[in-house]
């Protein structure tokens, strides 16, 4: 196993029995189908970032990156689960952008709504704003690192958090140079900087600071101004993950990305041959993808 990984822009995150893996131009996707074979779908990456100088500045590049992600990440969800039913069984399901709408609220009404709501109720005890506003921070981590633990217990979810595992193997094979075999990649740890789950993490620390701040008005006041705060929340969060991915090797960095190295023990686990096979799939496609887009200079490179 080689000591100094290379830069990357790989990274994907996990989906039904497989991993989905976004290239530089390229969104590649590998599932274990039913039959026990492995199906493998890539299409271009379109994204703002390949072609705008403005969506790649920082504290932009952030949101553009979460929408995308959010969009394909979606996208090949649906895909990967309709790779486990039959064509009956998946008809006349739940549109994209609905089952995304759905999931946005519903995580903007736990981890906004209710840490507001909650500490709102003790305001005529507690005159502090800052100290109300502190105490909506701490129950937010709370419901995050509750909510994260208790799916970890659902055997879905826990397949789910293997894959995501040998993805994070499987680019940690990549970007130090070896061989894209289960042998070479086995060896790798599951956790990541770069990881989505280290992201959240910061989304959760930041909004803590932003919201202490903030005063208290009236409840639609408020929750107006968190759910405005949440764009610069995303904006800074982004940055903060891209520096301590960047510089992981320097001893103060080291400190800022061990909550988020931390936290993946819940959300990935030790993966077998089989889902790291299926990992290595997705990034070959990925890969692969790339490479046939850069041969037709079809897209100019960020």
């Amino acid at each position: 196993m080689k000591t100094a990984p290379k830069a990357s822009n790989y990274g994907g995150q996990a989906v039904i029995e497989g991993v989905m893996i976004r290239g530089r131009r390229t969104v590649a996707l590998a599932c274990r189908k039913p039959d026990g074979g492995i199906y493998v779908y890539r299409e271009p990456l379109h994204s703002l970032l390949l072609t705008s100088p403005v969506a790649r500045a920082p504290f932009v590049r952030g949101l553009v990156v979460l929408y995308e992600s959010l969009s394909y990440g979606m996208r090949m969800l649906m895909r990967s689960a309709d790779v486990q039913v039959d064509e009956k069984e998946r008809a006349g399901g739940p549109s994209n952008t609905l089952v995304m709408g759905l999931a946005l609220v519903f995580a903007l009404l736990v981890f906004v709504g209710i840490p507001y709501l909650a500490t709102q109720l003790l305001r005529a005890a507690v005159p502090s704003t800052l100290a109300l506003n502190l105490a909506e921070g701490a129950l937010r981590l709370a419901l995050f690192l509750g909510y994260l633990g208790a799916i970890s217990f659902m055997p879905y979810i826990r397949r789910v958090f293997s894959y995501h595992g040998a993805e994070h193997m499987t680019i940690h094979a990549f970007e130090h140079g070896d061989a894209l075999t289960p042998e070479k990649v086995e060896p790798y740890p599951t956790a990541h900087p770069r990881c989505g789950t280290a992201f959240l993490l910061f989304v959760v620390v930041v909004s803590i600071v932003l919201f202490a701040f903030v005063p208290r008005v009236n409840v639609i006041v408020d929750l107006i101004a968190r759910l405005a705060l949440v764009i610069p929340v995303g904006a800074i969060s982004y940055e903060i993950l891209k520096l301590g991915a960047a510089y992981e090797r320097v001893p103060a960095m080291k400190l800022l990305i061990a909550p988020g190295l931390l936290l993946q023990r819940i959300t990935t686990r030790r993966p077998d041959r089989g889902m790291i096979e299926v990992a290595i799939a997705s990034l070959e496609e990925a890969l692969s993808g790339d490479a046939r887009y850069a041969a037709e200079g079809t897209a100019p490179w960020p």
